[in-house]
């Protein structure tokens, strides 16, 4: 009796654990989308992707391209995007504003002293010729920004206070990084106003930079990973998730950086990476620029999304009663930080 009663529970221990195995090795990883402008800046992402970091979180991470973070807001919505990872718009603060629940809960990028976002950039001929000269020269010219409302406005706010120009003194045009770009080359803008890696494509094939957004505006919160509150409320712990395995790619490409350039065997990684995710396609474009910074442990400049709020507002942007705090969830990220440790940079 006792041998049968031994082999009956191995027998049942045998069934219950193959049975769990089974619906582990079954599990599909959950979908998530992930709403992006391709910029250097959503290297974390890729990352994250690229080492399994998100698939570690049971996560397929869906990356849908957008021309600017703006143009997000109707996909969050209508519930169709999941995660928003680009800058901080005045579009963002209307919707808010009319009770669509994002989230801004981590930082993308910001730029301390040294660490450039987006670059002011003039076509050669005009320098060459002499009709642009300093900042003030821009009155008149026709300049291409990201969109409407978009968090290189805060900078182009600053650009023009030391310029001693008003908004209406420039013909402000719309278009992606990419197509600022080739608008230069075809003289269809005269200046643009592009992020990384595009902004050096754009100086390798003649471009002029003029001005750095962070020598006018050092330590502005550009761009931040948003959630939407429909991705929050039906599952927290795979929002968790997600943002920890975002902040583990964050460190990875942290740790591959000397002076805010790739540098090393990490480096040389990182690049690859990048080069495999990102719309350019040439290793040398990403080791050819600094930069601009992204929190290895998410911190957000709150003071600078105030300050760029402001800056909406005055310029008649901003519809209905919104403040900054009904904007940020900080609390996936205490959570992550709390279980990952805060950030220490890896060996050589």
């Amino acid at each position: 009796m006792g041998a049968r009663l031994i082999g009956t529970l191995t027998c049942l221990y045998m069934a219950v654990t193959n049975f769990a195995c089974a619906n582990v090795w079954a599990a599909e990883p959950v979908r998530v989308t992930v709403g992006m402008t391709n910029s250097a800046t959503d290297v974390g992402f890729f990352i994250a992707d690229k080492r399994g970091y998100f698939r570690d979180e049971g996560i397929a991470a869906e990356f849908i391209t957008f021309d600017s973070a703006a143009r997000m807001i109707a996909l969050f919505g209508s519930n169709e995007l999941d995660v928003g990872a680009g800058g901080m718009s005045a579009g963002l603060y209307n919707a808010i504003a009319r009770g669509i629940d994002i989230r801004i809960v981590a930082d993308k990028n910001s730029t301390p002293p040294g660490r450039a976002s987006q670059k002011l950039l003039i076509r050669k001929d005009l320098v060459e010729s002499g009709r642009y000269k300093t900042l003030s020269d821009l009155k008149g010219l026709k300049v291409a920004t990201s969109a409407p409302g978009s968090a290189a406005m805060g900078s182009i706010h600053k650009i023009l206070i030391a310029a001693k120009l008003r908004a209406e003194d420039i013909d402000e045009t719309y278009m992606s990084f990419s197509q600022m770009v080739v608008a230069l080359q075809n003289h269809a803008v005269d200046a643009a106003f592009p992020a990384e890696p595009q902004a050096s494509q754009a100086i390798k094939a003649g471009a002029v930079r003029a001005i750095s957004d962070d020598e006018v505006y050092p330590n502005h919160q550009i761009s931040g990973v948003l959630f939407a509150g429909n991705f929050i409320k039906k599952n927290p712990d795979l929002a968790r998730r997600f943002l920890k395995a975002y902040i583990r790619g964050v460190r990875d490409h942290n740790d591959s950086l000397v002076d805010g350039q790739f540098s090393g065997p990490k480096g040389d990684a990182i690049v690859s990476i990048l080069t495999e995710y990102s719309l350019v396609k040439d290793p040398a474009v990403h080791r050819s620029f600094v930069l601009s910074a992204i929190n290895p442990d998410g911190k957000v400049d709150v003071a600078s999304l105030k300050e760029d709020l402001e800056i909406f507002r005055q310029a008649g942007l901003i519809q209905g009663q919104v403040q900054i705090e009904q904007a940020l969830d900080l609390s996936f990220l205490d959570a992550v930080i709390k279980d990952l440790g805060p950030y220490h940079r890896a060996a050589p």
